[in-house]
């Protein structure tokens, strides 16, 4: 890890990084990444490169995932291939509200679908 300030707040850099967040129902949800930066004031955080979640029976890869506690959000974007038990997602972003469990999956340029693969 290595910390450092910026606009006088401090960040730390960190490798090979582990994140486990823990609902009131006591259900992880674990991010993993090869790189992420870690603000110390508002314990925001960015992940970056192979960036993996799981959730339950959920897997969520991509290259780029932040973790916003100010509005309660995780932002999950660049390559994102979602798999679970009944299939799987491409898309360009994901969002999940960390309070209301609300999930919204889209793609940059509205024109563009969303790929869905059924398991049978």
């Amino acid at each position: 890890s290595e910390i450092g300030y910026q606009n006088n707040v401090e960040t730390v850099k960190m490798k090979e990084v582990m994140a486990l967040l823990i609902d009131k129902t006591n259900i992880p949800l674990k991010i993993t990444s090869d790189e992420a930066i870690y603000n110390n004031s508002n314990y925001n955080t960015k992940f970056s490169q192979n960036v993996r979640i799981e959730y339950l029976n959920n897997i969520i890869l991509s290259d780029a995932i932040e973790l916003n506690f100010n509005d309660n959000l995780i932002k999950i974007y660049e390559n994102v291939r979602y798999t679970g038990t009944q299939g799987s997602i491409f898309a360009d972003y994901i969002k999940i509200n960390l309070i209301t469990k609300k999930i919204e999956i889209y793609m940059k340029n509205k024109s563009d679908n969303v790929k869905v693969n059924i398991k049978k």
